[in-house]
């Protein structure tokens, strides 16, 4: 018990080192916190250092649903490497029953009346919440209401070929080419062939996703917020042709495309934040079927395969292309299945001079860099945008945009602010 105290007591260490260090806004404290003295060691942790604490209890009484998840789950752990089921089983209700002499589970009632936490209870038949205090706890109870653990897949393509992806063009509301048409036809057989039962179709609300849907002959349901990424005044045009029209727009959005917005139009980050909604229904859906658009769906996989914001904007999702997604424990599993249609190729390389200069042991940290109001023409002039806490630019960039910490009361003040944080269990 000594050690494993210890192992938490630098846990907690990083935790501490990740949000005042590295920036973090959010950590999660994943440990079998099940006595009362564990718990007060973490509130009194968070006391120290302000932070905020939200609790989470998973509790399982039924035998089959324990069963279930610990063939599920356990198997793939890395607890236990290349080792048969029948031991996984035997080992893990051995674990359980072990806990069950220490286990003191949240007292609503009396002991934990004050504390902010969420009980789970046979993976989310019911819920019991107390004391949600801010948005970010209310973010957390809305999203562990909203998962499951049913076995389901989730398809994700592109629309069938454009005729503005035959020209290069982005954006706007074209039709299917001859070859699109084509590949709107092998994907009805190739559902066909799933054989999958009560599959949902989503489309965007342009016509290129809504041509192949149709194809399908099975109901469909058009998202707005499904819509391709808003390319603002680029609409419509070729990127050889925002180049020589916009060249500080180009250079802008190589640099960091991530956060680039375009003129009058969206940025991936933006994106990201517009497809929330999307995200929460497939998690609790079984399966589906999305037919979008290339930014869209470089979201969606970003989100279901943990990718980083740096990598999200040059993932690729090529024409005629299905993925398949199976949620497992611990990640996701992911097929790609081409279905021989030809198509134009609409990936664009991330350009190799479009690293920063930041020395290496502040590249990791996340920051709102080069943050500037995109150009809509040479005239105008260059504004920060808003940022959020936690977003400052780092000094070798952001020093004309915001003013520096004038002294170490208001960094300490900044670094409370970004404290709220997580403790789950």
């Amino acid at each position: 018990m000594k050690i494993r105290k210890q192992c938490a007591l630098v846990a907690l260490e990083d935790v501490k080192a990740y949000i005042t260090e590295e920036c973090g806004q959010i950590a999660v404290f994943d440990a079998t916190n099940t006595t009362r003295e564990r718990r007060d060691l973490i509130l009194n942790f968070a006391k120290e250092n302000a932070y905020k604490v939200f609790f989470v209890e998973s509790v399982c009484d039924d035998p089959e649903v324990i069963a279930a998840n610990i063939l599920e789950v356990k198997v793939s752990s890395p607890d236990y490497p290349e080792i048969n089921r029948e031991y996984v089983m035997d080992d893990f209700l051995k674990r359980i029953e072990c806990y069950k002499v220490t286990y003191q589970p949240l007292d609503p009632d009396n002991y934990d009346q004050d504390l902010s936490f969420i009980k789970v209870i046979n993976v989310g038949q019911r819920f019991l919440v107390n004391r949600v205090r801010d948005y970010i706890q209310s973010k957390i109870v809305y999203y562990l209401m909203n998962i499951h653990v049913q076995p389901r897949t989730i398809y994700l393509c592109r629309h069938g070929e454009s005729d503005f992806n035959l020209v290069g063009k982005i954006g706007g509301d074209s039709g299917l080419s001859p070859h699109g048409k084509q590949f709107a036809q092998a994907l009805k057989k190739f559902i066909a062939e799933q054989g999958i039962v009560d599959l949902k179709v989503w489309t965007s609300q342009l016509k290129r996703t809504i041509q192949t849907a149709e194809s399908l002959g099975v109901p469909y349901e058009q998202w707005k917020i499904l819509n391709e990424i808003d390319a603002g005044v680029c609409e419509e045009m070729t990127y050889e042709e925002i180049e020589t029209q916009y060249p500080d727009e180009f250079a802008l959005r190589d640099q960091e495309k991530y956060l680039y917005r375009y003129p009058g139009g969206e940025s991936y980050q933006d994106l990201v934040q517009r497809l929330e909604a999307v995200i929460m229904e497939l998690e609790r859906q079984g399966s589906v079927l999305v037919i979008s658009h290339q930014a869209v769906m470089r979201c969606l996989l970003a989100y279901f395969l943990d990718k980083s914001a740096d990598e999200l904007p040059y993932l690729k999702c090529p024409l005629h292309t299905i993925f398949k997604l199976t949620p497992v424990a611990y990640g996701c599993k992911v097929e790609t299945i081409t279905l021989n249609v030809e198509a134009v190729n609409t990936h664009r390389d991330k350009p190799s001079g479009s690293t920063n200069s930041l020395p290496k042991s502040q590249t990791p940290v996340r920051m709102r860099r080069n943050s500037f109001t995109p150009l809509a023409s040479p005239d105008t002039i260059k504004r920060t945008r808003n940022y959020s806490v936690g977003s400052r630019p780092l000094n070798p960039l952001g020093s004309l945009l915001f003013p520096e910490v004038r002294d170490g009361a208001d960094q300490q003040k900044l670094q409370l602010q970004m404290g709220s944080a997580c403790f789950d269990f």
